[in-house]
């Protein structure tokens, strides 16, 4: 894996930091035109051709200010880019996704799938189909753009759900096996993660580090990716608390 042209002009590497921008880029004129974005950002004139540079003493400073740019002095625009920074991966994890992945043979359990084989079959089933529509938004991403993915990706999302929560609720308000409920379940588990991998999930990701100003990218994406994993860690540690008080199903009304 190439290292981070950003941190090799940072070095004044900058021959090294072609050598990966020429790697990376469809084009000598695109990755000719990111790297005078980043030394400018930098502080190292861009008419500058050498190789190595010895850096001016206020760039060692570049990271200074920063931080209080993004939360203290932010600018309007500034503001607007990290509250949707920080929203869309709120947002994400708010979903539920890492919770349905990591309880799945739990949801399965209660949807009436009591056999350790077919919870199994159906957990595979459920991480295979995440897999592939991954697979497939790295091809839709740049052909369809990403905001109709990602409104097409909520929408799936809530319907999956909500079907989901239904379901769930029928089977446990019943004193019999249903067995188009419980296929029901499985396959709004499958379309769930399938609407997520396709939108929501990536371009999460892909958003947050395109929406700030290459002075902020570092923190401003760190920022978003630190509010990702506090609220991953929140929504599967009391899941299962809050199926025991509302139900299974109860919980997924609230995901959705």
């Amino acid at each position: 894996m190439p290292e981070s042209p950003r941190s090799l002009v940072m070095q004044g590497r900058l021959a090294d930091a072609k050598k990966v921008l020429n790697k990376t880029s469809d084009s000598p004129q695109e990755a000719q035109l990111r790297l005078k974005d980043i030394m400018e950002t930098v502080g190292i004139p861009i008419d500058c051709d050498d190789d190595v540079v010895i850096l001016p003493k206020s760039s060692n400073k570049n990271g200074e200010g920063v931080w209080k740019e993004l939360l203290i002095n932010a600018t309007p625009s500034v503001r607007q880019v990290v509250i949707a920074g920080i929203g869309i991966h709120f947002f994400q994890q708010a979903s539920g996704i890492d919770a349905v992945v990591l309880y799945a043979p739990r949801i399965f359990l209660k949807a009436g799938i009591t056999s350790d084989t077919r919870q199994l079959l159906a957990t595979v089933t459920v991480r295979f189909v995440k897999t592939v529509f991954i697979l497939v938004a790295t091809f839709m991403l740049d052909k369809y753009g990403r905001r109709p993915l990602l409104l097409t990706s909520v929408g799936g999302m809530v319907i999956s759900l909500l079907t989901l929560a239904t379901s769930l609720i029928i089977i446990d308000r019943s004193d019999h096996m249903i067995t188009w409920a419980i296929a029901l379940c499985i396959t709004m588990v499958c379309a769930f993660v399938a609407s997520f991998s396709i939108g929501l999930g990536p371009i999460t990701w892909v958003y947050s580090s395109e929406i700030f100003p290459l002075r902020l990218r570092a923190q401003g994406t760190s920022i978003g990716v630190a509010v990702n994993r506090v609220v991953s860690g929140l929504i599967s540690m009391t899941f299962l608390s809050l199926t025991n008080a509302i139900t299974t199903g109860g919980r997924f009304f609230i995901f959705g």
